[in-house]
């Protein structure tokens, strides 16, 4: 901290004497004793200001009595607000948690044994349809060839 010219602490009751302060010993231990109550208080401010915690728990404690008063005004906005926030983090954290999955060489290897799993399952769906499909156009086949095969079974008798 910087400070006045000629202020020096060394230099201060000799600069009092010169403008006519206190030259008794009384008086310069009652002026030290000022001073020393001065910086006493510029201390502790200074020891509040850097005091996190307790800057923090006062934070916490207007941001706490914001809310009360906010959801006393108006409750609905407030729950309303406050589910769409624990939607959002909900989201952000299944979001952090996907990608880390994925970052790791064990969640690539899981990511790309589900992507096998689904592709499989596809895979046999499609197969299904596919002979079911089958299965219906022989069907199909079948009884059109004995439609067919009808008429010419009773010319013959």
């Amino acid at each position: 901290m910087s400070t006045p010219s000629g202020a020096h602490p060394g230099n201060r009751p000799a600069r009092d004497a010169a403008d006519g302060g206190p030259t008794e010993p009384d008086a310069i231990r009652a002026d030290i004793e000022a001073t020393r109550e001065q910086l006493g208080r510029t201390v502790d401010e200074l020891s509040q200001r850097l005091d996190v915690p307790a800057r923090a728990k006062e934070g916490a404690a207007r941001a706490k009595d914001t809310a009360v008063e906010t959801y006393r005004e108006n409750p609905p906005a407030v729950v309303g607000a406050g589910a769409a926030l624990s939607v959002l983090v909900a989201f952000a954290l299944w979001r952090r948690r996907r990608t880390r999955r994925r970052a790791t060489v064990e969640g690539a290897l899981e990511e790309s044994r589900r992507a096998h799993e689904r592709d499989a399952q596809r895979a046999r769906k499609e197969l299904a349809a596919r002979r079911a499909a089958a299965r219906k156009a022989r069907r199909k086949a079948a009884q059109k060839a004995e439609k067919k095969a009808r008429p010419f079974a009773r010319r013959k008798r």
